[in-house]
């Protein structure tokens, strides 16, 4: 059954198209994703299809019975209820059913009913059918329900009667997203839902959303997340929408086959188109051959050319590099306490960062994470305990609220005001590498969106050159393409790191120690998020087993506790997979001369030159012998990427 189809949809604000022709399709039950850039028009396409904006032509078809639940990006509740109030609004039929229920029973109970066996038996039937009709819409386990959302969305018992006036925006957006789960629309719309959600309640989300009844349509940058739930995935790009079939996973490989596939085609229409150009441009002064050049002339004008497959999309691009290298030792952390004046946030924190270390630091929300790094940094006092730090130490910092990133200055001069020993050139180099160009810089700080503060805070941070960088969730307001870009930045930082993210992918890519912060303590993980979840799972399995004074089983036992993870065999294991990388796009232009050069050889003009043909052969040994040669240097690469994984 189809919940949604949108046909020809297009949309522009003033000059500026910003949808054309879209054609999205959701079944009953399916995961679809909607992904691409920051200003694509995912939100735009969203409100759209939610009926908050309107569209300039094309048809959206929803059937009459279906509804829809849209949770807006920075949607929070507001209400003057408590939770269990405004969570109880959802089932009000469901509540005024109950309510005739019990006047029923209590008209059963009474005398005049009771002994008047024609009145008794009509008032049974009643009761009957309407308890038949409770059931089946979940009379008996919506409390249940709403206990369990509200759980999984980290509200417990004892926050129920809180005012929902007295929450943090964080809290009211979970509380917003419980809502919108317990009133089970038949198509999900769902705007960056894992905004504000912790690794614990992001994991609960999953899990729910992979058993939900109706259709999900969602927006989101999260890439762990993404490959969990969705089936199909629209990618919003130039104005279009493209369908895939997959998870995120399986949609960039698609997608990388679609533009090596494009290019190809690209390339040969632009040969094609220049061949006729040069043709033209040779022949239409010719008496002889002017008729003939007309005739190209016009074939040339009734072509369509494709655009390049590389679009006019930019993506940043941009490293971090050190002054000078730290000691080995880089930060010690003994017994500290964390908190704001008499309220300890957590306490007995101890930790050490040694040089070259790539730490995250994870835990729920409102357990400490930030409170912990602005402590380190001195944003913030210590309330007991002693913080160190190591020789030639220089911290970079990013904070996530982009605190400091505040103030009438224009782009260039925020810049730069802190480094004003560059020229307007070298400043102007930089913002561009971040994807300031043009007339963005002159933009205010002020009026920057969350994703522009987000590039201009890494490029501060780039320019300060520290040894040991301190993040706190850098990947919030970042686009897809962006996060990859600041990843392989910090794959290739030379540093020390210690990070706060919520986003699982970054984590396993980046991180080479653990460190789970709770109230009071901080444990160490030696390795990355998907060891740490499988370790940690396995330290509550013991836990568990020695609470209940059980033996061990054969599983456990069969395995010993890895004490340390080979950090080098890590590195080497990145440094081999880009190697790979890099050799597979040689190897791929390798494989675009091979077949123009053979190309070449069958056209006529070539073949019946013998110089030309001998020159063109040449060539092509001379790539297919590079091209023998790369691959057996990409086997040999795969055979040591085998030995280290192992």
């Amino acid at each position: 059954m189809i919940v949604l189809q949108v046909n020809q949809l297009t949309k522009s604000f003033i000059a500026d198209e910003i949808l054309t022709n879209v054609k999205l399709e959701v079944q009953h039950r399916d995961r679809v994703a909607l992904v691409g850039r920051n200003g694509a028009g995912k939100s735009t396409l969203l409100k759209i299809i939610a009926g908050q904006l309107s569209y300039d032509s094309g048809d959206i078809i929803i059937p009459k019975d279906v509804r829809i639940g849209y949770l807006e990006q920075h949607a929070g509740l507001n209400s003057t209820r408590t939770i269990w109030e405004e969570m109880m609004t959802i089932f009000e039929p469901l509540r005024a059913k109950e309510q005739q229920l019990r006047s029923l029973e209590h008209q059963m109970a009474s005398p005049e009913v009771y002994g008047n066996a024609e009145r008794y038996a009509q008032i049974m039937a009643e009761y009957d059918q309407l308890q038949h009709d409770f059931k089946d819409s979940g009379g008996y386990q919506y409390e249940a329900d709403t206990r369990s959302v509200l759980h999984g969305m980290q509200f417990f018992e004892e926050d129920y009667q809180k005012l929902i006036t007295s929450l943090s925006g964080g809290q009211r957006t979970r509380l917003a997203l419980a809502k919108l789960l317990l009133s089970k629309p038949d198509l999900l719309i769902l705007d960056e839902p894992t905004n504000h959600l912790d690794i614990a309640t992001l994991q609960w989300l999953e899990s729910y959303l992979k058993g939900y009844e109706g259709a999900i349509l969602i927006v989101s940058h999260d890439r762990y997340f993404l490959d969990q739930i969705v089936t199909i995935v629209y990618e919003v790009s130039r104005q279009r929408v493209t369908k895939y079939t997959g998870n995120y996973s399986a949609y960039l490989v698609d997608k990388a086959k679609n533009y090596e596939r494009d290019m190809k085609m690209y390339e040969r229409q632009q040969d094609e188109k220049a061949r006729l150009e040069m043709f033209i441009q040779k022949n239409i002064a010719r008496a002889s051959t002017t008729k003939m050049a007309q005739s190209r002339r016009k074939m040339l004008a009734n072509m369509d050319f494709m655009d390049s497959p590389d679009g006019d999309e930019k993506s940043a691009s941009f490293g971090f590099t050190i002054d000078r290298q730290s000691g080995n030792d880089v930060l010690a952390i003994d017994d500290l306490s964390i908190g704001y004046g008499e309220k300890i946030v957590a306490q007995h924190i101890s930790m050490r960062v040694f040089r070259e270390d790539s730490i995250a630091l994870v835990g729920p929300n409102g357990v400490g994470k930030s409170t912990l790094l602005k402590t380190i940094v001195n944003d913030l006092q210590q309330e007991a305990g002693t913080v160190r730090y190591g020789t030639n130490v220089k911290i970079g910092y990013y904070d996530q609220e982009q605190a400091k990133l505040s103030s009438t200055k224009s782009v260039l001069y925020e810049l730069w005001d802190e480094w004003p020993l560059m020229n307007e050139g070298e400043i102007r180099s930089v913002l561009g590498q971040f994807l300031f160009s043009g007339e963005d810089v002159d933009k205010i700080v002020n009026d920057l969106s969350g994703g522009e503060k987000a590039r201009l805070a890494l490029a501060k941070l780039m320019l300060e050159k520290a040894n040991f960088l301190i993040l706190d969730e850098p990947t919030n307001h970042l686009d897809l393409d962006s996060k990859e870009v600041l990843e392989n930045a910090l794959l290739d930082y030379p540093g020390t790191l210690l990070f706060v993210s919520h986003d699982r992918y970054f984590i396993n890519r980046i991180a080479t120690k653990v460190i789970e912060l709770s109230p009071d303590n901080a444990f160490e993980y030696l390795g990355d998020y998907d060891y740490y979840v499988e370790k940690k799972q396995e330290l509550e399995e013991l836990a568990a087993m020695k609470l209940a004074n059980l033996p061990k089983t054969e599983v456990t036992a069969g395995k010993t506790p890895s004490t340390k993870i080979d950090k080098e065999a890590k590195k080497r294991e990145r440094q081999i997979r880009r190697a790979i990388e890099e050799l597979e796009a040689t190897m791929h232009t390798e494989n675009e001369q091979i077949a123009n050069y053979e190309a070449q050889l069958c056209e006529p003009e070539v073949f019946a030159d013998h110089q030309k043909v001998a020159e063109i052969q040449a060539a092509l040994d001379a790539v297919k012998d590079s091209h023998e040669s790369h691959e057996m240097e990409w086997l040999e690469l795969n055979e040591q990427l085998e030995e280290v994984a192992q």
